[in-house]
């Protein structure tokens, strides 16, 4: 049984990424290559040419077709071959499988399992991402880990406050409890962690000008199989939104990761910052995305080291879970029902 979840869309790319020349990515195991067409439509194409298996991504985009680089058989933006050498008549299996792509808040998704089960509708939104009332910086960081030990990491952010101490964490993180909702039919998890009197970590007191202590809250929803959204708000201590919604002494972060699975035991980890202050100011950016990119830096760091371990292990080795990991393990039952599900004929034989 695949340790994937499939017919789901995953995040490819930033839309960003996707030009006029061949990008290659695996997700779920399989390898693909996305472009750019002339029109501006993303095409995504297995990456193996029928011929002899060479990767289409080392090969030449001609128009808006693929010619590999090995023998020269073309294929078109819907995967179809319209072109062999030495012959004019095509194969009929001469074709190569084509991805439903959609392009969403600046993100660009690929639907991984059945094509005619592909719907928009069903993409998880990251609407801040493409708003214009918020500022955002991102990046993409390759993780030599399962995707599941990232899922358990943004789960439980009481990590802050040792692996990410004088950046992100503080000791109210840790010490604050948990609030767990989990919603099976919307398949959505919430944490929730509300700190009233918080130290402000240098993440927040140098981007928003805050000093002193603060109130602080998290507010996670994770979308599995891929997307998880962390709404952060920081306010001087004592500062509550008012009963009308508008929240004057607040200052906003929308945190989202796309965790695309690569293969069984790595993870592409895009990762986005939005706010909404200071929008116009280029330092308040650069300081976010290096401080940022650090912390995420700090989690490939320590999750990697993890699966070395993990996979050094005997099978069955246990765990012990407390209070902070309610969250994550109602993502892990709930990934392995949609695993389970995606794959009706596997999970009945077992």
């Amino acid at each position: 049984m695949s340790a994937f979840v499939k017919n789901q869309w995953y995040v490819a790319a930033y839309g960003t990424e996707v030009e006029r020349g061949l990008l290659a990515r695996t997700i779920c195991g399989e390898p693909i290559v996305l472009y750019r067409t002339g029109t501006g439509r993303v095409a995504a194409l297995a990456d193996r040419c029928v011929h002899r298996r060479y990767p289409l991504s080392e090969s030449k985009l001609a128009g808006d077709t693929i010619v590999c680089g090995y023998h020269g058989f073309t294929y078109d933006p819907d995967g179809r071959c319209v072109a062999v050498p030495g012959q004019e008549r095509i194969p009929r299996t001469a074709r190569v499988a084509a991805y439903p792509a959609a392009e969403q808040d600046s993100l660009v998704w690929l639907w991984i399992g059945d094509p005619d089960r592909a719907d928009m509708s069903l993409i998880p939104r990251a609407p801040w991402l493409a708003d214009p009332a918020y500022t955002t910086v991102r990046g993409m960081e390759p993780l030599a880990a399962r995707a599941s030990l990232l899922v358990d990491n943004l789960m439980d952010l009481s990590h802050e406050t040792y692996l990410h101490g004088g950046y992100i964490g503080t000791p109210e993180v840790a010490e604050t409890p948990i609030r767990t909702e989990v919603d099976e039919d919307a398949r959505i998890v919430r944490v929730s962690r509300r700190m009233d009197d918080a130290a402000c970590p240098p993440f927040y007191e140098k981007s928003t000008g805050i000093t002193g202590r603060i109130v602080r809250w998290q507010d996670i929803e994770y979308h599995p199989p891929c997307l998880y959204l962390l709404h952060s708000r920081v306010a001087p201590a004592g500062a509550l939104p008012r009963p009308d919604g508008t929240d004057p002494d607040g200052f906003h972060v929308e945190v989202v990761y796309a965790i695309t699975p690569s293969t069984e035991n790595s993870t592409y980890d895009f990762w986005a910052v939005a706010r909404d202050f200071a929008l116009g100011d280029e330092g308040v950016s650069q300081f976010l995305h290096e401080s940022n990119r650090t912390v995420v830096l700090q989690d490939v760091g320590a999750l990697n080291l993890l699966e070395q371990v993990i996979a050094a292990e005997p099978a069955g080795t246990q765990e012990l879970s407390i209070n902070i990991d309610t969250g994550g393990l109602a993502a892990r039952r709930m990934l392995a029902r949609m695993t389970a599900e995606s794959q009706p004929e596997q999970a009945a034989v077992r």
